[in-house]
Formats: C-alpha cells, sequence, structure tokens
C-alpha cells in the first residue's frame, strides 16, 4: 500500500528495489538496467497497441467500403432488371412506344455504367484497406514479439539479480539486444 491506494509489485520488484538501496555495485547496475529495459518495454507495448488499433481501423474500413460495394452491384443489377424489362418493352411494341422503351434501355445501359464505375472504386479501396490492414497487423507482431523479449531480459535480470550469475547478465544483455533489433524492424515496417 502506498499512500492510501493499492499498490501491487512484481515477483522481482521487491528484491530489486532492495538492491538498488544496498550500496551493492553489482546490484545497482542490475536495478538500472531492469528500469531502461521496463521503459524500453512500456514504449515497445504501446506501438504495438497503436498498430493493432490502425489495423483494425484499416480492416473496418475495408468491411465497409465491401458494403458499399455490394450495395452497388445491387443498385446495378435492380437497374439490369429495368433494363431488360424495357428491352422487352421495345420487343413487344412498335411505334413511338418501342422508341420510348429503346431511350429507358439506353438510359438504364449508361446508369450501369455509372454504378459499375463507382462499385469497382470502393471494392479497389476495400482490398487497399485490407492490404494497410495487413501491413499494419505485421508490423504489430513485430511489436509484439520485441516486447515478448524485453520482458523475457526483464526477468533475466531479476534472475540474474538473485542467483548474482555474471553470464546471466550477458543472456539478458542479448536478449535486450534482440528486442531492440525486433523494435527497430518494427519502427522501419520489416
Amino acid at each position: 500500500m502506498s499512500e492510501g491506494t493499492f499498490h501491487v509489485h512484481g515477483p522481482h520488484d521487491h528484491e530489486v528495489e532492495h538492491a538498488a538501496h544496498s550500496g551493492d555495485p553489482f546490484a545497482g547496475r542490475i536495478a538500472v538496467m531492469t528500469a531502461i529495459f521496463a521503459t524500453i518495454g512500456a514504449m515497445f507495448g504501446y506501438m504495438g497497441g497503436a498498430t493493432q488499433n490502425d489495423a483494425l481501423l484499416f480492416k473496418n474500413d475495408a468491411a465497409i467500403k465491401k458494403t458499399e460495394a455490394s450495395n452497388q452491384w445491387n443498385y446495378y443489377q435492380a437497374k439490369s432488371s429495368k433494363q431488360n424489362l424495357a428491352e422487352l418493352g421495345a420487343t413487344l411494341t412498335t411505334g413511338e412506344q418501342a422508341d420510348k422503351y429503346r431511350s429507358e434501355v439506353k438510359r438504364y445501359a449508361q446508369e450501369k455504367a455509372e454504378i459499375q464505375t463507382r462499385a469497382e472504386a470502393l471494392e479497389e479501396q476495400a482490398k487497399a484497406s485490407d492490404a494497410q490492414s495487413e501491413a499494419s497487423m505485421h508490423v504489430h507482431h513485430r511489436w509484439a514479439q520485441a516486447t515478448t523479449l524485453i520482458q523475457v531480459s526483464i526477468a533475466l535480470a531479476a534472475i540474474t539479480l538473485l542467483t548474482r550469475n555474471n553470464r546471466l547478465k550477458w543472456v539478458a544483455y542479448g536478449a535486450a539486444a534482440g528486442s531492440i533489433a525486433l523494435g527497430a524492424m518494427a519502427w522501419l515496417h520489416k
């Protein structure tokens, strides 16, 4: 508890705090290393969440565009049905009435062409949004991998502090370096 609020410590937090105040240089360096790793992990976690949200927004936009395209294709079908009826009317009638139906056939054909253009444009927009969503999810996975690896580094730092194993410290540094490399790949969208 701190200042009347509930505060939860991680499993190794107490040990790290104790080591930081003990005056032990090894423990102090590990405590600082853990704090740096935690800061990097927080940044990676934020970026992972942001790219996941972007991916969801792009996917939502794609779904909306697909629905709009579907609506246009339904409208196209309705115009096709009307055009077919007008063609039938032009075939079954003569004179002025047949001319009226032929002009309707032309009008419906023009309207269908415009509707088709809009529907195809919406389908292309949906494909573009789907591609952006996939790209964002790929970047999100990189951030998630970087976050996971930095968390492993933090755990290794805690174990290093508890065991005082200097070689384990270098494994923690290696895992952190791998995490930073994954974070750089995510930043560069690779």
